[in-house]
């Protein structure tokens, strides 16, 4: 009787434990139910005030109003939970805490917050989503202000430049979409799109730089969005024309011309040539020499400073052996390949009294005499 009697009472425990486990996998399930079939869908735009509504909770829910405070109505704590919040009086989900979606998400082209809400007696759980949605908050902006680009003149028409990439924190339409260049007559932009928000931009020489002409060109590079009214960065595009020796010296004359007396001592002042090289630093300082272009040695009683051009007289000169001596200067400059030119200089000898007279007797002898 008693074994009987034990034997019934683990009969009827084990059913209470199955009727339990049952009853908690019916609830487990309704509850999974109810956070999946009661999923919402809501939006509101970022920087949205204080106080803006977003969702009725109580009619979307088909909930009762007058039970929202008695069941303990709210939003279950997590992270996104700082920027939400329900009136318990109205069933009104509203705006709590400014949304920086950036901040949030960054560049994700989508930016959903999941949220619950709990009910209790009974105990629902409801589970929705706040879109976040984009506003043209941020302009473009390049990394740096500056932008330097050294190109020598003699690059060739077509040549490319890359340029540094603005960046803009929106997404979608309000993210960076093309970039535009100041009027110039050298240089065309060509915008690339590559997808994912992904716009570069490169520079193109349209037109054959000249140093001498211009050594510096300023441009204005603009980075734009494509918001409703859009927005825009600029960064200044700085393009220093590197020289290329494309200029030869030119002498301010092609003819100099000098007067001496014969027998001027050594170091006198003759004439000073000069010539110009429009290129810049090595391509443009020069150097002058004394070309020997025939055997005359009277070229020899002359001497040039390589760096001024000045003329001065080496030795003595003498009218009786030359009256008159041309003289040819060069003029090159200092680059790796030399380019130079000439001119002339036609020194006159003026003679001096340093002769005595020569009488011829009638016998063929020679004979002098100083007159006084």
């Amino acid at each position: 009787m008693t074994l009987a009697y034990s034997e019934d009472l683990e009969t009827m425990a084990s059913k209470r434990q199955s009727r339990f486990r049952v009853w908690i996998s019916v609830y487990f399930l309704c509850w999974l139910w109810s956070i999946a079939g009661g999923q919402l869908l809501y939006s509101v735009t970022e920087e949205a005030n204080t106080g803006t509504t977003i969702a009725n909770l109580v009619k979307d829910l088909n909930l009762n109003i007058q039970d929202l405070e008695v069941r303990g109505f709210h939003i279950v704590p997590g992270p996104n939970k700082r920027y939400f919040d329900i009136n318990t009086k109205t069933g009104i989900l509203h705006v709590r805490e400014r949304i920086d979606r950036e901040e949030i998400c960054e560049q994700h082209i989508k930016c959903s917050l999941p949220l619950e809400a709990m009910i209790s007696s009974p105990l629902n759980i409801y589970r929705f989503e706040i879109n976040v949605v984009d506003i043209n908050d941020n302009a473009p902006a390049f990394q740096t202000s500056v932008t330097h680009l050294n190109i020598t003149e003699s690059t060739i028409s077509g040549e490319r430049f890359p340029l540094q990439s603005a960046f803009d924190a929106d997404v979608g339409s309000n993210s960076l979409k093309s970039y535009k260049l100041s009027p110039n007559e050298h240089f065309s932009l060509d915008v690339q799109s590559g997808g994912d928000q992904s716009v570069s931009a490169e520079l193109v020489l349209q037109k054959a730089l000249d140093r001498e002409k211009q050594a510096v060109i300023h441009l204005t590079l603009s980075a734009v969005d494509g918001g409703k009214p859009p927005k825009s960065g600029t960064t200044e595009i700085i393009v220093n024309v590197v020289d290329v020796n494309d200029n030869i010296p030119v002498f301010s004359k092609s003819l100099y011309k000098a007067k001496i007396t014969e027998n001027a001592a050594p170091g006198t002042h003759v004439i000073t040539v000069q010539a110009v090289d429009l290129d810049e630093g090595v391509n443009g300082e020069i150097i002058y020499a004394i070309v020997k272009h025939n055997t005359d040695k009277n070229v020899d009683s002359f001497l040039i400073n390589p760096g001024t051009g000045e003329i001065t007289v080496k030795k003595y000169i003498d009218y009786e052996q030359k009256s008159s001596i041309e003289l040819r200067v060069q003029a090159k400059d200092k680059s790796n390949n030399p380019r130079g030119a000439h001119c002339k200089v036609l020194v006159e000898v003026v003679d001096i009294n340093d002769n005595i007279c020569c009488f011829i007797t009638k016998f063929g002898r020679n004979s002098r005499s100083s007159l006084t």
